[in-house]
């Protein structure tokens, strides 16, 4: 007697569900490692956060967390990737800038430089009034800053929502970077996906701002203004590179 051939069975396909918990699961591996939980910790422990709630937002060098405190607010928390250090030591940010000058060059140590790099550059940009989030607390490579959203949702990038307000979010940036520069600022990685559009946009992601004294500032600054300038352009939105130059040089 031949036996009979059993079905195959049906492999069970991934549902929504499963693939967000994957997703979830490869953003949080990528900077909760021991040193990371015990900065967390910490931070927990002087009631400056209570809980992390998902991520908001992926980038090269750090992925971005929305918290809760223990009085209810929202915050947002940046942590730094570890294995971005050789990326940051081959581009040279921390060239020439007086603040980082003594740091060793082990990777850990690298990426806190960055992670109070981005600290101290926007404590500039709140001495200068330019729309960034606030930046509340540093311990490691865990920076804690404001929360940048509506109720409970974070803003979305000028890339997902375009210029809402036409020439009015141009003429924002543009200020805002005539500001920064004036503080001895430059952004050094601007562009649609590091504004965010509320109810003015908003410029997030310094940790590659450069003071105005590193020697490729002016090209950043250059790239920075050219980059934004493109963007609204294809939007019909046009400026003349060298006049906003002049403007923002002072």
């Amino acid at each position: 007697m031949v036996p009979m051939a059993s079905k195959p069975s049906k492999r069970k396909k991934p549902d929504k569900y499963d693939y967000q918990l994957k997703e979830r699961f490869k953003i949080e591996s990528e900077v909760f490692d021991r040193n990371a939980l015990i900065d967390l910790t910490k931070l927990m422990k002087k009631k400056i956060i209570q809980n992390v709630d998902y991520p908001i937002s992926t980038g090269k060098e750090a992925n971005v967390f929305r918290a809760t405190t223990p009085d209810g607010a929202f915050v947002a928390v940046k942590i730094y990737k570890i294995e971005t250090a050789p990326f940051f030591r081959k581009e040279s940010y921390l060239e020439a800038d007086p603040r980082f000058q003594r740091i060793k060059h082990n990777d850990n140590d690298i990426v806190r430089a960055f992670a109070r790099k981005e600290f101290k550059n926007l404590e500039i940009c709140e001495k200068a009034k330019v729309n960034t989030p606030k930046p509340y607390y540093l311990l490691g490579r865990v920076l804690v800053m404001e929360f940048l959203g509506e109720g409970e949702l974070p803003y979305p990038t000028l890339e997902m929502m375009g210029p809402i307000h036409g020439e009015k979010d141009l003429d924002s940036i543009l200020e805002d970077i005539r500001k920064m520069y004036k503080a001895g600022l430059v952004h050094a990685d601007l562009s649609e996906y590091n504004i965010l559009i509320g109810q003015v946009p908003l410029l997030i992601d310094f940790g590659q701002g450069v003071i105005t004294r590193h020697p490729n500032a002016e090209k950043f600054l250059e790239r920075d203004i050219s980059i934004v300038l493109k963007y609204f352009g294809r939007r019909g939105i046009k400026r003349d590179f060298a006049e906003v130059m002049k403007i923002i040089r002072g």
